[in-house]
């Protein structure tokens, strides 16, 4: 396919100013493809800045294209070619504000490690993510809403050579058709950058990220699970009680991370004040608790924001320190679920969903 010299000078000019915004502020894994990891300090808030915004890709990103088509297809009575501009006069806009947390957020922090990105904390972030809901867009193509089907997503990243596996998910009908699950065309409120998916990809507020197709070109009605690598071998979680069973990674479990003080951080005596953002994937948040005697006692923080499944709260416990002393503040929550965040959590072979309790060193005087 050609491209044209504007939008091949817009792709420049984006891919320019993304990487010169993010390499100022984001912690990189390697080279390519991108691996960036949003640092702490930005936790302390509801939203994460689009330019501190982690960024996890598999190839690398396709080249930026606002015209590409979207493919709806598969077991549909009418199949749809849609491009973001026609998404948005066809059907209703709505937004979501939601964590996006890559499945292997904390990997390097299980024992035994495991190999993969080794993310520590900064493989998540919460935005805005603006679109039309995916349940609109099924049932304008038409479908049966009552069978047993999935809907598999592909993207425009392609694999460096015929030998890697194509990087395919898919979710199962009643998710798709999920009123939060959207095709999102902006993030923060502007035109999604193409490290974050432009034009096109898709939002699934409390399932982590694999899920969240980028660069998306294709939508396939089908009656059985994905197959591939990344479906099938990839993005697994080992299922209780039943040796060598897996099932697709998921729901992201209760959650806490402190965003301020920063670990190490040296300040002054009076008041501290301890802040983070606690988070679910299967509930709102009910509370946050605070420690600051390596967890004997906790007290309950208070919490800023709208609560809800896959949305994260702010959460602050402020405390007079009068004399000088090196401080440790741990942070842990529970969901409306009961879930609440282990100190440990258990361990996986690919090192998914790492959610133990957050703790944080720092020194007054």
């Amino acid at each position: 396919m050609r491209i044209g010299r504007r939008a091949l000078l817009e792709g420049l000019a984006v891919s320019i100013a993304a990487r010169s915004s993010l390499a100022d502020e984001l912690l990189r894994f390697g080279g390519t493809p991108q691996e960036l990891a949003t640092p702490t300090a930005f936790f302390e808030r509801l939203l994460t800045p689009t330019n501190v915004f982690f960024v996890r890709s598999h190839f690398g990103a396709p080249s930026l294209d606002r015209t590409r088509k979207l493919s709806v297809a598969g077991e549909v009575k009418t199949p749809l070619e849609l491009d973001a501009e026609t998404l948005a006069k066809t059907f209703k806009e709505t937004t979501v504000t939601a964590v996006l947390q890559c499945a292997g957020n904390g990997r390097a922090l299980h024992k035994p490690r495991v190999p993969g990105v080794q993310w520590v904390h900064g493989g998540m972030g919460q935005a805005t993510f603006t679109g039309v809901r995916l349940k609109d867009v099924l049932e304008k193509a038409g479908i049966d809403a009552s069978a047993v089907l999935h809907v598999r997503a592909t993207g425009a990243d392609a694999p460096p050579k015929p030998t890697v596996p194509a990087f395919v998910r898919s979710v199962p009908l009643a998710r798709a058709l999920d009123p939060s699950t959207l095709i999102a065309t902006k993030m923060n409120g502007e035109p999604l950058t193409l490290a974050h998916g432009a034009p096109l990809r898709l939002v699934l507020p409390g399932w982590c990220g694999d899920h969240w197709v980028k660069w998306l070109t294709s939508l396939r009605v089908q009656k059985e699970e994905a197959d591939g690598f990344y479906m099938q071998t990839a993005y697994r979680m080992p299922v209780p009680g039943e040796t060598d069973k897996t099932r697709p990674a998921t729901t992201f479990p209760v959650k806490s991370i402190i965003g301020a003080p920063a670990d190490g951080a040296k300040g002054a005596l009076g008041p501290q004040h301890v802040v983070g953002i606690a988070f679910s994937g299967d509930a709102p948040i009910k509370q946050v608790e605070v420690s600051i005697d390596g967890g004997t006692t906790w007290t309950k923080a208070k919490l800023e924001g709208d609560a809800g499944a896959g949305r994260a709260q702010v959460f602050r416990h402020d405390f007079d320190q009068k004399t000088p002393a090196t401080l440790r503040a741990m942070s842990r929550a529970t969901d409306a679920k009961g879930n609440t965040q282990p100190k440990e959590p258990a361990w996986n072979p690919s090192g998914y969903f790492w959610n133990g309790w957050h703790e944080v060193t720092w020194s007054v005087a």
